[in-house]
C-alpha cells in the first residue's frame, strides 16, 4: 500500500518498530521499548533493525551456538540504549566483527564442553553391580555343617555377587567367572580388556572340614570341588544342591544381569534355549582354592579357559590326569617360586598332568618379554623377603603384587597375556621335569 499503511491499519513505523522489537528478542537483544527508555526516531530503529540483521546472519551459521552467544553476548551490547544516530552507524560494523569473534570462542567453549561430555559418557560405560544370591534366587540356602552361610554370625550378608563390564572398549565376547573373594583391582583390569566378569559366592569352605582322613582319598577332594561346582551329586561328604552350586548362581546371577544392566549385554552368554550358560564363552578363573576349583571344573565342563593364578594345588588327588573336556591348551598359570605351593611341587605337578607342559617349557615373566613364548606356565621371583604367604598372593593384582619404584604394577602384561592370549598359539612342546615330584603321599 502506498498510504504508508500496513493491512491491518497501523502506521509501516509502528509494524518495523515492533519487527525491530522481535527481531531483536531473537537474537537475545532488548531493545529501547523493553527498558522503558525514551521513544527515538524511526530511522534509529531502522538502523538497530539492520544491526540486528547482520548480527543475526553473523551467528545463523553457528547452529547451537546461538543460544550460548545470546546468554553470553548480547547483554552488554549497549548501542540500542542510544538515540545517536551516528553511534549506531559506528556499531553495526563493530557488532559484526564482535559476534564472530564470540563465536569462535564460543565454539571452542562448545567443542571443549562436548569433549568433557563425551568424556563423561565413556566413564560412565563402566558398569558394576552386586547383588546378593538369595535375592535373585529365593531357592538358595545356608549349609552351616560346611560353613558355607548366606550371612555371617553377627547378620552380615555372606552371598553378595559382584559384576563388572565395561562398554567404551572393544568387547571380546567372553565372561570371567572369578571363584574366590572378589578383586576389585583384578575386576578392574578385565573390564579394561573387553572382558565381562562376575564373582559367584559358591561353597568353598569346606576345605578344612571334609577329606580329612590320611591318607585322604584320591578323589576325595576332587569330588567336592566338582558338585561345589555344578550343584550335581558327586561326593557322598556334602550335600550341595543345584541352587546353590557355582553353575546355577552363575547363571541366575547372569540371568539378573541382563535385566538389571541390558546395556552391558549379559544375554550373549546364555545358551540357545536360555536354559543355562554357553559355557565355550566363560573363562573360569580363581587363586589357590580357587584356581583349583577352576582346574576341577574346566576338566568336566568344556569351558573357553582357565586361568589359575598360585595353583591348581590337590597334591593328593589324581582328578588332574583325568580326561579334559577342556582342551589342554586352554589351561593358564602363574605362580611366585617361593610360594609354598610351588616348592612343594604342587603347581608343578600339577601343570604336567594337565598337560600344560606341551604348549611351551615355564618362563620366567620377569626375564622374558609377552608373549612368553606362546607357553601356558608362567612364574616370577620377584622380591618378597622371603615369606611365603606374600609370594603365594603375589600374583594377582593387589597389595602383594610386583610393584616398580612409582607404584605401579609390574606384571601387567601378565595378566593381559593370561586372559586374552589366543589359545590356538602354542609355544614348543617340553619334556616333563623329573624333578616336579608327581607321585605325592601323605
Amino acid at each position: 500500500m502506498g498510504n504508508g499503511k500496513c493491512r491491518n491499519g497501523l502506521p509501516k513505523k509502528h509494524f518495523e518498530s515492533r519487527r525491530i522489537t522481535n527481531l531483536s528478542r531473537q537474537v537475545g537483544i532488548q531493545t529501547h521499548a523493553e527498558h522503558q527508555l525514551p521513544d527515538v526516531d524511526h530511522e534509529s530503529n531502522v538502523l538497530r533493525y539492520n544491526a540486528a540483521l547482520q548480527y543475526r546472519s553473523a551467528v545463523l551459521f553457528s547452529g547451537n551456538a546461538l543460544q550460548a552467544l545470546r546468554l553470553q553476548l548480547c547483554p552488554g551490547i549497549a548501542f540500542l540504549r542510544t538515540k545517536s544516530e551516528e553511534n549506531t552507524k559506528k556499531m553495526i560494523s563493530k557488532i559484526h566483527v564482535s559476534a564472530i569473534t564470540m563465536i569462535g570462542l564460543m565454539s571452542l567453549s562448545m567443542c571443549l564442553n562436548i569433549a568433557s561430555a563425551q568424556t563423561s559418557a565413556t566413564k560412565q560405560k563402566r558398569y558394576e553391580l552386586s547383588a546378593r544370591a538369595s535375592e535373585i534366587d529365593p531357592r538358595v540356602k545356608s549349609h552351616p555343617k560346611i560353613n558355607f552361610l548366606l550371612e555371617t554370625a553377627s547378620g552380615r550378608p555372606a552371598d553378595i555377587q559382584n559384576a563388572i563390564v565395561d562398554t567404551s572398549v572393544p568387547q571380546r565376547g567372553k565372561l570371567v567367572i572369578w571363584l574366590m573373594s572378589h578383586n576389585r583391582n583384578l575386576f578392574d583390569r578385565l573390564a579394561d580388556y573387553g572382558l565381562h566378569a562376575i564373582q559367584v559366592q559358591y561353597a568353598r569352605s569346606w576345605f578344612s572340614i571334609c577329606c580329612q582322613d590320611k591318607p585322604v582319598g584320591p578323589h576325595c577332594r576332587g569330588n567336592i570341588r566338582l558338585e561345589a561346582a555344578t550343584g550335581q551329586d558327586f561326593s557322598d561328604e556334602v550335600s550341595i544342591p543345584n541352587p546353590d552350586g557355582m553353575m546355577e548362581r552363575a547363571y541366575q546371577f547372569v540371568k539378573w544381569l541382563e535385566r538389571s544392566n541390558p546395556e552391558g549385554n549379559w544375554g550373549q552368554f546364555l545358551n540357545a534355549d536360555r536354559s543355562g550358560l554357553n559355557w565355550e564363552k566363560v573363562i573360569v578363573s580363581g587363586s589357590s582354592h580357587g584356581s583349583t576349583t577352576a582346574a576341577r571344573f574346566a576338566k568336566y565342563v568344556k569351558v573357553s579357559r582357565v586361568v589359575a593364578l598360585c595353583g591348581p594345588r590337590d597334591q593328593y588327588q589324581a582328578w588332574q590326569a583325568l580326561p579334559s573336556a577342556t582342551p589342554a591348551n586352554r589351561y593358564f598359570g602363574f605362580s611366585h617360586v617361593l610360594d609354598g605351593g610351588w616348592k612343594a611341587d604342587h603347581y608343578c605337578r600339577s601343570w604336567e598332568l594337565l598337560g600344560m607342559n606341551q604348549f611351551g617349557p615355564i618362563v620366567n615373566v620377569d626375564q622374558t618379554k609377552p608373549p612368553y613364548q606362546n607357553t601356558r606356565r608362567l612364574i616370577t621371583d620377584f622380591d618378597v623377603g622371603g615369606n611365603e604367604k606374600i609370594a603365594h598372593s603375589s600374583v594377582q593384582p593387589g597389595s602383594r603384587a610386583f610393584k616398580g619404584k612409582d607404584g605401579q604394577f609390574m606384571h601387567e602384561a601378565v595378566w593381559r597375556y593370561l586372559y586374552t592370549h589366543p589359545v590356538d598359539i602354542v609355544g614348543t612342546p617340553v619334556p616333563a621335569d623329573n624333578d616336579c615330584e608327581k607321585n605325592q603321599q601323605q
